[in-house]
């Protein structure tokens, strides 16, 4: 049979069987749509930094870059002996550390929270009702200035019942704060701790609904994070995972889940010479996080360390070889944003941020221009590949680590390109796959 020749198509079933078939799942198909919406495409930051609410004030994002900045300067003054520390291959050395000096000159900080939880602790219900009117004048203040951070909110404290109404007073008076000073800012996040149980999440659903109606705004115009620091947010009684129940009660208003490395280790039993990120405890938790949280729209964060780059150069340095460490090692397991509690630890933060996407960006780039080419090569990707290469250079583009105009020129593709590849709706996927 020639190639040129027609084919012949028969069929054996009645079209009504194909119609009765989408008849049933339709509800399915509205489900899938309703619980899995897929990521939002928008921009996630590399870190979250906390500054107690007692701390944070006007010139602490900026504070935090110079002191960044000279941690560089007295312990790393060019990019060989950074290079040296970090193990940094001699081609990543220069452009490397050429930006993280730019950084955090430009944008010190990428995500901000303001703490008042574990890092501010009990106070005098005045002096906290004070704190947290004038985190939402800064806030605001900075907001229209253009100098805060592209995210920025707060840490109230969590809905259990000894510090509930505390932590329900300090978020009404921040968020009025906000609506008083001009509005809520883009980029805000609200982050709600120690959540055990999801009928907390429900809780703070109710109360941002109630914010919502008695300010006026849009409904879901207010979301949350939720924090993971207790082992039955990962595994409730039942056996059920405890976070993906959490993820339904949240209504769509969840935006991220954060891992709390020490509450949750210390929960544990695990010792304190062992609570870090990379402790097999830690690396269930967040896994069953990741899986829980796939597809639905919301982030995972990975959590901190608490061994801060201070005192001598040497021990400056072991502390910056375990966070770049750490980092690296959370990025490979697709865990692109963490905490950082100290300046000291942002120069290696972005340092391995930087590096992770430029070291894979000219395989990144190749792979996708030959799959939107469709010109093959010797690896075979498919839709759902392709997805994750516009993911990849698109973080590395909202993070400083690449440039469009080196993308474009490497791949032949537009941001909105790339995103189109890196966000596909749900049926996208599945037709290009057959």
């Amino acid at each position: 049979m020639g190639q040129g020749q027609q084919e012949t198509v028969t069929t054996s079933l009645a079209g009504a069987v194909s119609e009765e078939i989408s008849a049933s799942l339709a509800p399915v198909d509205a489900e899938l749509d309703r619980r899995y919406p897929g990521d939002p495409g928008t921009r996630q930051p590399v870190h979250t930094v906390y500054v107690p609410g007692d701390a944070f004030d006007a010139g602490t994002i900026r504070s935090w870059g110079d002191q960044a900045l000279t941690a560089l300067d007295e312990h790393a003054p060019d990019a060989a002996s950074f290079a040296a520390c970090l193990g940094l291959s001699p081609d990543l050395a220069g452009p490397v550390y050429a930006r993280v000096r730019a950084k955090l000159e430009r944008e010190p900080v990428e995500d901000l929270r303001v703490d008042f939880e574990d890092g501010y602790g009990p106070r005098p219900d005045a002096e906290e009702d004070a704190a947290a009117a004038r985190a939402a004048r800064l806030i605001a203040e900075a907001s229209a200035k253009g100098t805060a951070a592209p995210y920025m909110g707060i840490r109230m404290k969590c809905m259990e019942a000894a510090v509930r109404d505390r932590g329900i007073r300090t978020l009404d008076i921040f968020l009025t704060g906000l609506m008083e000073s001009g509005g809520l800012p883009d980029g805000l996040l609200l982050t709600l701790p120690k959540v055990t149980y999801p009928e907390q999440v429900t809780a703070m659903v109710r109360l941002l609904e109630a914010f919502e109606r008695a300010r006026g705004l849009d409904a879901g115009r207010l979301g949350f994070e939720i924090q993971i620091e207790t082992s039955q947010s990962i595994l409730a009684t039942d056996g059920t995972a405890t976070v993906a129940r959490m993820i339904q009660a949240a209504q769509g208003r969840a935006t991220g889940l954060h891992y709390g490395t020490f509450d949750y280790s210390a929960c544990l039993g695990v010792s304190a010479a062992h609570q870090a990120g990379d402790h097999p405890a830690a690396d269930h938790a967040k896994a069953v996080m990741q899986v829980a949280a796939a597809g639905t729209g919301v982030r995972v964060s990975d959590g901190s360390t608490n061994v801060l780059p201070v005192g001598p150069t040497r021990q400056v340095h072991d502390a910056w070889r375990l966070h770049y460490g750490l980092t690296r090692r959370a990025l490979s397991r697709a865990y692109y944003q963490g905490w950082d509690m100290h300046p000291g630890h942002l120069p290696t933060r972005y340092a391995a941020v930087f590096a992770f996407y430029r070291e894979g960006f000219t395989q990144a780039a190749e792979r996708l221009s030959r799959y939107a080419d469709r010109t093959g090569g010797d690896v075979m990707d498919e839709p759902a590949t392709a997805k994750a290469l516009g993911g990849y250079l698109l973080r590395g583009l909202d993070c400083g680590a690449l440039d469009l105009a080196e993308v474009t020129d490497a791949t032949g593709l537009t941001r909105a390109a790339l995103e189109g590849f890196a966000t596909p709706r749900r049926g996208d996927l599945t037709a290009s796959a057959q």
